[in-house]
């Protein structure tokens, strides 16, 4: 096999996320946005120690897994959704093994209890970050999600269904009023351009939305006329923010040098498990709050008897799972690198009354050694990289007897899971949570208990460094 030629098979094998295996003759091809049982035409983009990866030119044969219809217009073309045209039910069914297949390939003797389902398949996503750009070179202003397989290509995504349809409103407003005024977006190549992005965040509890515009400051442009238009429009839910991000950064992510405020607030309110959270611009929120329930009900089971116990809750976000674990807890200490996370994490525990929190800002690797607290439990939920090498050894140190790992991205899981039974802990127990309906993610819950007095050395061994 070598780079360039064209090969048709069927995708056998589908590891995670979404990366299927043809076997042919001359070897096997892995090829990413595929679906299992398709027949596809690919061409051989990559070869590396033997190892080839494809990409798909044509879809020969749909697979069995397929529903008839095509519930969304923009499937396909928009990089966002590749379990679309897969029943739920199907859905669920594939993401259970896909993650089983990891655990067991580094876990022994544990229970898995399988897949719990999002209470929602449609609408369910709280936040979205859309992009400026154009469809093809040189081509009218879009605004949506990148095409797939595309770093520059952007695809208008009216129509999509895994958000609220105030979320599609505020994307037609928007793009069709810069395309009135004639305002260009920010080409990456050049650093030259004025829109960047759009981030929108719309509660599901309250139904509050924030809106917020990015942009470079290489333009001047008067933008109460947008903010008027968008608290005209008739939405299910309120806008009660709209603001201006100034960002000049040359890296291709939402992020603010200056915010302005343009109408209310830079804040909104979400409830979840009957506690209310103040949810700013960037704090990370869980994106499928109904889903959340459902992971944060699956976490507190595993978390078992807190009663006079200190718990840690390292990469802690808005501080979700140290207030649900906190009114039944001695004391819980929440660790977050991003400050504007910590400082919401610490006004939400105001506002649901829980003095027995404390949350602290910098990255756990730093911070860890700050601490003075001794934990009784450990509750982990990192970034999808999972957790720093150096980070998890000192986390490991602090030789608890139960620990409950939360991960969005089973690989980076599994990984981290080696070593903690390699420094002695042991899986007990493995859930997965389905937040992310028609796409390819899911989040795994797992419970991590001390062994037995025979491994008894290599915890004081640790201790000792």
């Amino acid at each position: 096999m070598k780079k360039g030629e064209i090969y048709e098979g069927t995708i056998g094998r589908f590891d995670f996320p979404d990366k299927g295996v043809i076997e042919l003759p001359e070897g096997k091809i892995a090829i990413k946005h595929a679906l299992p049982g398709q027949k596809v035409r690919v061409m051989i983009n990559k070869k590396r120690g033997g190892r080839c990866e494809g990409r798909i030119l044509e879809v020969l044969e749909h697979s069995s897994l397929e529903s008839a219809e095509n519930p969304c217009p923009h499937f396909g073309s928009c990089g966002g959704c590749v379990y679309q045209t897969i029943p739920y039910a199907e859905q669920l069914k594939i993401k259970e093994q896909q993650v089983k297949d990891l655990i067991d390939g580094v876990c022994e003797d544990y229970e898995f209890e399988g897949i719990r389902p999002s209470p929602v398949e449609a609408e369910y996503r709280n936040k979205m970050e859309f992009s400026f750009g154009d469809e093809y070179k040189d081509g009218p202003l879009a605004l949506g999600m990148h095409k797939r397989g595309s770093f520059y290509d952007v695809v208008t995504t009216t129509e999509c269904k895994i958000v609220n349809p105030d979320f599609c409103d505020i994307l037609k407003a928007v793009k069709e009023y810069f395309e009135q005024l004639g305002t260009g977006f920010y080409k990456k190549m050049q650093h030259t351009g004025y829109l960047r992005h759009l981030l929108v965040r719309r509660a599901v509890k309250t139904g509050e939305i924030l809106v917020a515009l990015v942009t470079t400051t290489q333009e001047e442009v008067d933008l109460k006329p947008l903010t008027d238009l968008l608290l005209g429009l008739s939405l299910n839910g309120k806008i009660v923010g709209i603001l201006h991000i100034l960002n000049d950064s040359l890296a291709d992510v939402v992020k603010s040098d200056r915010t302005d405020i343009l109408y209310g607030q830079d804040y909104f309110y979400e409830e979840l498990l009957g506690l209310k959270f103040k949810i700013s611009p960037f704090s990370f929120f869980q994106t499928n709050s109904l889903g959340a329930e459902v992971l944060y009900e699956t976490v507190r089971g595993y978390v078992g008897e807190t009663k006079d116990k200190v718990v840690f809750d390292l990469y802690s976000g808005t501080g979700t799972i140290a207030q649900i674990i906190a009114p039944v807890a001695k004391k819980v200490v929440g660790v977050e690198i991003v400050k504007e996370a910590v400082e919401a994490a610490r006004e939400n525990a105001g506002l649901n009354g829980l003095e027995n929190c404390e949350f602290i800002d910098g990255d756990v690797l730093k911070i860890i050694d700050e601490l003075k607290d001794k934990p009784d439990l450990i509750i982990l939920d990192p970034p999808r990289d999972g957790i720093h090498p150096k980070a998890l050894g000192k986390i490991i140190d602090f030789g608890v007897d139960r620990m409950v790992y939360v991960s969005c991205k089973p690989t980076s899981l599994v990984r981290d899971l080696v070593v903690l039974q390699e420094r002695g802990y042991r899986v007990e127990k493995v859930c997965c949570v389905d937040m992310f309906p028609s796409t390819a993610n899911v989040e795994t819950v797992v419970l991590l208990e001390w062994k037995a007095q025979e491994v008894k050395g290599i915890r004081n061994f640790g201790q000792d460094m």
